[in-house]
Order: structure tokens, then C-alpha cells, then sequence
């Protein structure tokens, strides 16, 4: 058997060297990365805070009509298509925050724990169910129009949902019995139309508003 050349041999322990000390910067560099990702930004939490306020300001909003309507879910919708899925819903926890700790952030400057837990507080709560939806399914179909669009509708139905169950709830031990059709007829049908057009609305501006700022 022919002895090794310890220069050849020394060579290859350097080179092994070398390598693992650059998978480990790789795995560092990919970690570091992922971090950050996670970690939000000065800027992010302007963002969220702009977006926050914008809620309250929408609520404020009333749209004259055959039953009137405020800007409320437009501005839900239009801070997850400019923010996405994490830092709008970071905005819409924030807005209902603000409000149970009593600023008149809600429709009418209502504000408090008594307006959540009146008839209409499941609508408001339904908006964070509705962002944590569009989180999610943006994460599997991504933020691409179509799919933007179809998140929106499904997280409408969501807040329609809890919104819905909570009024019948609060309802029926204040005033009695109520049908499930006469709820929706009070609470859900005559916005329909009205929230979907939001939705067109915010998919809309939101497009624009992203390029404008840069935000991914």
C-alpha cells in the first residue's frame, strides 16, 4: 500500500474545511433572512397604525342609502390588499383594540366594551376573523387579483357568520326569539351588494397603492 501525500492530504482537509464554514454562513445567511422576515419593521408599524386610524375614520363614513352603509369593511379590505395578510390583520386587532379601550373608533363614535358586546360588536369582532382568513389564504394561493379577490369574499362570509350568530345571541336574551331570515334580512342582505363592491373597490386601489409605495 502506497502512504498518502500529507500535502495532498492536508489540501483536502482545508478544502472540507472551507466548505463546512460556508454551509454554515448559507444556513446562518438563510436564517438571518428568515428573521427578518419575521421581525416587523419601524415602517411596518406605521403602516399598520395609518391603517388602524383609517378603519376608524371609514366607520365614520355613512353612505346614504336604502339602508345606509358605512366605510368600515372597505377599509378592512383595502388595508389587506395594500398591507397583506399579517400586518393588515395586525391593523384590524389594533382598530378593535383601540375601540374596547373606549375611543369612539366604531360607526357612530361609538367606542368601549359595550359597544362589542352589543347586537352589532360580532360584526366588528368578524372583522378580525375575516383578516386571520385572508392571512391564511394568502399564504397558500398568494396575492394575486383573483385569488386577493376570493379571500375578501370568504373572509366577508366569515364576518357575516360571527357577526350573525353574535346578533341573534345578544338578541334573543334581550328581546326574545328572532329567525335566523329576519337577522340576515336586517343585518346581511342589504349589504351585500355594498360590500362587493368594496371589495372591487379596495382590489382596485390597493394594486395601485402597493406600486406607489413599494410595499410587499
Amino acid at each position: 500500500m502506497c502512504a498518502a501525500d500529507p500535502l495532498e492530504s492536508g489540501a483536502q482537509a482545508a478544502e472540507l474545511h472551507v466548505q463546512a464554514r460556508s454551509g454554515m454562513g448559507e444556513k446562518n445567511m438563510s436564517t438571518s433572512t428568515a428573521e427578518k422576515k419575521k421581525k416587523l419593521t419601524v415602517t411596518d408599524l406605521v403602516y399598520i397604525a395609518v391603517f388602524a386610524g383609517m378603519m376608524a375614520i371609514c366607520s365614520w363614513i355613512s353612505i346614504p342609502a336604502a339602508v345606509p352603509f358605512t366605510m368600515q369593511t372597505f377599509a378592512v379590505f383595502i388595508a389587506f390588499a395594500v398591507l397583506g395578510g399579517r400586518r393588515g390583520a395586525m391593523a384590524v386587532l389594533v382598530y378593535i383594540l383601540m375601540g374596547a379601550v373606549g375611543l369612539p373608533v366604531f360607526a357612530g363614535f361609538t367606542g368601549g366594551i359595550g359597544a362589542l358586546a352589543g347586537t352589532s360588536g360580532g360584526y366588528i369582532i368578524g372583522f378580525l376573523g375575516s383578516a386571520l382568513v385572508m392571512w391564511g389564504l394568502e399564504k397558500i394561493v398568494g396575492r394575486k387579483t383573483i385569488p386577493q379577490f376570493l379571500a375578501m369574499l370568504l373572509g366577508l362570509l366569515v364576518c357575516y357568520a360571527f357577526g350573525t350568530a353574535w346578533f341573534m345571541v345578544v338578541y334573543m336574551a334581550s328581546a326574545g326569539a328572532v329567525g335566523l331570515v329576519t337577522v340576515l334580512g336586517w343585518c346581511v342582505l342589504p349589504f351585500i351588494v355594498p360590500d362587493i363592491l368594496k371589495i372591487l373597490l379596495a382590489l382596485a386601489l390597493g394594486k395601485r397603492i402597493r406600486r406607489y409605495t413599494g410595499l410587499r
